[in-house]
Parts: structure tokens; C-alpha cells; sequence
């Protein structure tokens, strides 16, 4: 069993739980009464890179990165530092993370909110936009080609955006096939965890400039940053950088600044 079966079954087994406390026609419900999410397109296609600031405790390869007792704080130095979106996990096993953090800084920031989860049931859609999220991450290595395009159906018809993961040449022609607008590209490799810079160019040449493409981990100093910019990045998503950095405000102008394209 990989890394990322192991995680997608905790979050199977977490899911089972939320779906006991509170029914799938509840969360419906309250994701219809939820204000309308936010386009992060317009910031995404803008001609300067976007920095998309993640509220990240914990991760699986490294274990616990930052006692980050107050999220919304987080999130409102991202947004002061000119973050274009603020991620939230809310993996509770694996990375710490919560609703009740997605909760809190959406109640805090007027940018588009990612929830950072392994998606993988119709619920935790319903359940991220009830919630405030705007975007949603779909993993291509978890989902099957069905599950993708009926999530990513889900998400827009939900008025969310998907962002759609990728990290080998096979799951970009995936996400190509579907015709996805806004697709990562994850230099982690979630079966092992390794991170290679490397594998950023040569996917970001295979999709193409006729999607937003979006650069995920292995990012940590603006230098990384400026070099993912230049083979192709219209977004980078950062987390553990940030949050161990002491000062996010000035974290988040520095990548902005040394990713000038």
C-alpha cells in the first residue's frame, strides 16, 4: 500500500464519521445557503505570478512544522503580503488540519479559499462549500477518470473551481482529456514523497500555455520560486516555507517579488 492509499483511507474512515454527525441533505442544505465562492481566475491569469499561502501544521514526510494556534491570523498576513489565494488542509491524521480551520479563515480573508483534502466522495464537496471553500483540490492519481469528471461537474455546479493535480506524464494527459482549466503540477510524489524540482518543466511544457498551470511543493525560497516561474508557472502553492518563516507577510512579498516574469 502507498503513502496515498493509506491517507485516502483515513480519509474514508474520518469521512464515515462527519457523515454520522451530520447527513449528506444537511450539508446540501447549508451548502446552498453558503454566499456565492469566489473566482480565483482573474488572479491566476493576471501576468504576475500567484502565490497561493497554505495553512499547513503537519505533514507526512516531516512530521509537525508549525504550532499554528490561530489560522485566521495566518491567513490575514497571506492576504496582507499579497497572497492571490490561502490554502487551507483539513486532513486532521496526517496534517493537523480541521474544518474548523477552513471555518476560520474564511471568516478572516476576502481572497479565494482552497480546502486542501483528498477528495474522494460527493459529501466532502457539498461539505468544503457549506464550509466557504472556493476551490477544491482533485488529485488524478486518486480518482478515476469517472470520478474525476463527475467531481469536477460537482464543483462547478457547486460554483467552486477544481484544481486539478497532477504529478506524471500520464495524469497531465488525464487532466488534459478533460479539458481543466487550472492544473497542478506536484513535484511530491504522494506514493513515495519524494520532491524533485525537476519533474515541474518538463509536465508544464506537456500542458501547454492553453491552461493555468500551477507549481506545488519543492517551492522554498524565492529563487525556487523564480525558477518555476520562468519554465512555465502562472501560480506556485507554498506551504511549509511560509509557515516556518517567522515573518509571512514579508515570506509572501519576497516570493512575489523574486518571481517578477
Amino acid at each position: 500500500m502507498t503513502v496515498l492509499d493509506e491517507i485516502v483511507a483515513g480519509v474514508r474512515e474520518d469521512l464515515a464519521e462527519h457523515k454520522s454527525r451530520v447527513p449528506l441533505d444537511d450539508v446540501r442544505r447549508a451548502a446552498r445557503e453558503a454566499p456565492p465562492a469566489l473566482d480565483p481566475m482573474p488572479r491566476f491569469l493576471a501576468d504576475e505570478l500567484a502565490v497561493i499561502a497554505e495553512v499547513k501544521r503537519r505533514s507526512p514526510s516531516k512530521g509537525a512544522l508549525a504550532d499554528i494556534a490561530d489560522p485566521a491570523a495566518l491567513a490575514a498576513s497571506y492576504e496582507l503580503g499579497g497572497a492571490a489565494a490561502i490554502s487551507v488542509l483539513t486532513e486532521p491524521r496526517r496534517f493537523g488540519g480541521s474544518l474548523a480551520d477552513l471555518d476560520a479563515v474564511r471568516a478572516a480573508v476576502q481572497i479565494p479559499v482552497l480546502r486542501k483534502d483528498f477528495m474522494v466522495d460527493e459529501y466532502q464537496f457539498y461539505e468544503a462549500r457549506a464550509h466557504g471553500a472556493d476551490l477544491v483540490l482533485l488529485i488524478v492519481a486518486a480518482l478515476t477518470d469517472d470520478e474525476l469528471r463527475r467531481f469536477a461537474d460537482l464543483t462547478g455546479e457547486l460554483g467552486m473551481t477544481a484544481l486539478v493535480e497532477t504529478h506524471t506524464p500520464d495524469e497531465v494527459d488525464r487532466a488534459l482529456a478533460g479539458g481543466f482549466p487550472l492544473i497542478g503540477v506536484n513535484n511530491r510524489n504522494l506514493k513515495t514523497l519524494d520532491i524533485d524540482l525537476d519533474t515541474f518543466a518538463p509536465l508544464a511544457r506537456r500542458l501547454g500555455s492553453g491552461v493555468v498551470r500551477v507549481a506545488e511543493s519543492g517551492i522554498f525560497t524565492p529563487q525556487d520560486a523564480a525558477r518555476v516561474a520562468s519554465e512555465g508557472a502562472d501560480a506556485i502553492l507554498v506551504g511549509e516555507a511560509l509557515v516556518k518563516h517567522g515573518d509571512p507577510v514579508g515570506a509572501i512579498r519576497s516570493f512575489r517579488a523574486a518571481s517578477e516574469r
